[in-house]
Order: C-alpha cells, then structure tokens, then sequence
C-alpha cells in the first residue's frame, strides 16, 4: 500500500490501492471486511472538535425533504411515499403504515445501491451474490447494508456550498433539469466567497437549486419530466479534478439534487461508482437545504454541525438521513 498522509489516507495519484481493482478504488485500506469506508474519517476526536466548534446556538435546522414531496411521481421509477391511516375503533388510538422506496426523498445511498457497472463489484469487492445470498440457517446477508452505518451514525462538521445563491450573484444561468454541470472551481470560488474553510472529513452538502426548480414547476411538467427518458439532471461534474477533491477533503457528500453528480455521465464511469463502490462513501440526494441556506445567510456561517442516524435496516440498500444541522 502508498504511504499514507497525515490525515490516514493515500495519496489520489496512489489509487486504485490494488492492481487488478477497478479504477480509483481504495479497497482494503481501513480492512477487507470494512463497511465504514469514509466514515472511517469520522474519528470520535473529529467529531468532538466539530461539536466544539460549531454549536454555539443551539440554532437546529432540518434537512429533511417530506417523505411524501414525490407522492404524485417519482424519477428513476421509483415507488412513492403511501400511508395507510388505522383507526383501531372502539378504542381512541390511532396507528399508521408507510410503504415507500427509500430512495424516494431524502436519503444516503448504501453500499449496496450502485457498483461498479464492468468489473461487476461493490465496496471492497463484494458481488451481487453475496449481497443477496441467504445462509443455512435462511437468514438473510447483510454485508455492506445500511444498518452498519447507523452504528455510529453520520456526524461531525459539515460545510454548505451554497452554489445556487453564488450563481445567482454572478448572473449566470443554470438549469437544475438539463444536465448542467458545476466543476470544482465553481464549488472553490463560492466556498471562498462564502469565507468558508474545508477541513478534512467535513461533510459536503452543495446546493444546486434543484429545490428551488422543483418547486417552481407544475404538476404536469414534473410528470413530463418522469417520463422522459433517460432523466437529466445538473450536479457535479465527473472527473478526476472532482474524486480528487473529495477524496482528499470529505468523509461523505450530498446535495439537493437527484443524483449529485451530473446525470447522466458522460465518461465511461459514473462518480457514484467510485464513491460508493470505490470508496464507501455515502451520497446524500435530495436534502431539503432552503432553510439551511437561509440561516447560513442570516448569520454569515456556511459551517455547522452535522447528526444524522440512518435507519436501522439490516441489508439495507438507503435511507432517509433523519438529519439535522445544528448551530
């Protein structure tokens, strides 16, 4: 293995750690049985320094879309937000059932949601078979399910790129359902405008605007939206210049948008492939960060502190963040 840095990480330039693994993979560094990956990052020092640094307030503020936003349609065919309302007469109680895809709001992709599409592997080289295989005994794998993460959950210091307001600032255009793309130096000049500094194993949330435009459409035009195949979508940009970044910067990112990243790719890979499959790295899609933007605004702080606890599913693909930044 490349020798590590300060910070316990190998150099960009290093990856993939193996030879014969898939491109950029980081495979084996905290482990072949990890399941953690960048949240390995989250040290209990880190995130002390971060609860030390950042809640000053008290100030808390949801990044939670409603589960129900899409109830009238979903990208990516995805199930929609349904409850079911139980009045159990005669007795003055009431109960209720959700069914929906987890992926269907606010969520953290797991690392059983997307590998790398040619060699065929998720994180640290772990295949379909073994994601879905069942035990003598019938019991389900759960190998490199959800249900790792809400161990310690997903907290520590987390940055807004607030690339919508910036854009604005500037005058320039940008179309949060058109594929647009948004490159590293695009996110360092906000975060320089914003005079916010990246510490390493921060959480990146960017906001692109998606939010804004959703909202702004009507009801017709999102289920033509639905329809058109494939979904386009603005976000990051693929690249080495965008794995670098975060690799050397960040223990997990997410945006506001459906895919992060700019869909679709037009490499032959996409980012969710390295970062979920390469590196275990949670990616955050549609967090809900109007009312954040708005109190980072009001108090000219773009930093924050981070809680988030996935849900407890073992084998689990995602999850909503049940998420919160705290001031």
């Amino acid at each position: 293995m490349a020798n590590l840095n300060e910070n316990g990480i190998p150099p960009f330039e290093s990856l993939p750690l193996g030879e014969n693994d898939p491109p950029f993979s980081a495979w084996g560094l905290y482990g072949q049985s990890d399941e953690l990956g960048t949240l390995n990052r989250l040290t209990d020092e880190r995130v002390a320094a971060a609860a030390r640094d950042e809640i000053r307030t008290g100030v808390r503020v949801s990044l939670n879309w409603p589960l129900d936003a899409q109830s009238q349609g979903t990208f990516f065919s995805r199930a929609a937000f349904h409850q079911d309302m139980i009045q159990k007469a005669p007795r003055f109680i009431n109960d209720d059932v959700w069914t929906f895809n987890s992926q269907s709001s606010s969520q953290w992709d797991g690392l059983r949601h997307y590998g790398y599409q040619q060699a065929r592997r998720f994180y640290n080289g772990v295949t379909m078979e073994q994601v879905h295989g069942v035990d003598e005994h019938g019991a389900r794998s759960t190998v490199n399910g959800i249900q790792a993460w809400q161990e310690r959950g997903i907290v520590g210091r987390g940055v807004l790129v607030d690339f919508h307001a910036w854009r604005l600032a500037q005058g320039r255009a940008y179309d949060a359902f058109g594929r647009d793309d948004v490159s590293v130096d695009d996110l360092r000049a906000c975060l320089a405008a914003q005079g916010t500094e990246v510490r390493f194993g921060d959480i990146l949330l960017t906001r692109t605007g998606f939010m804004a435009a959703h909202a702004a459409k009507s009801r017709d035009e999102l289920q033509a939206l639905q329809a058109k195949l494939p979904h386009t979508f603005g976000g990051l940009r693929q690249g080495e210049d965008t794995l670098r970044w975060i690799w050397e910067n960040f223990s997990a990112v997410a945006g506001d948008q459906p895919s992060f990243e700019c869909w679709p790719t037009k490499l032959d890979y996409a980012m969710h492939e390295v970062l979920l499959a390469g590196w275990g790295c949670p990616i955050g899609e549609l967090f809900d960060l109007e009312a954040l933007a708005a109190h980072c605004r009001k108090v000219g702080r773009w930093s924050f502190f981070v809680a988030s606890e996935v849900c407890n599913v073992p084998g689990g693909v995602a999850s909503p963040p049940n998420i919160l930044a705290i001031f």
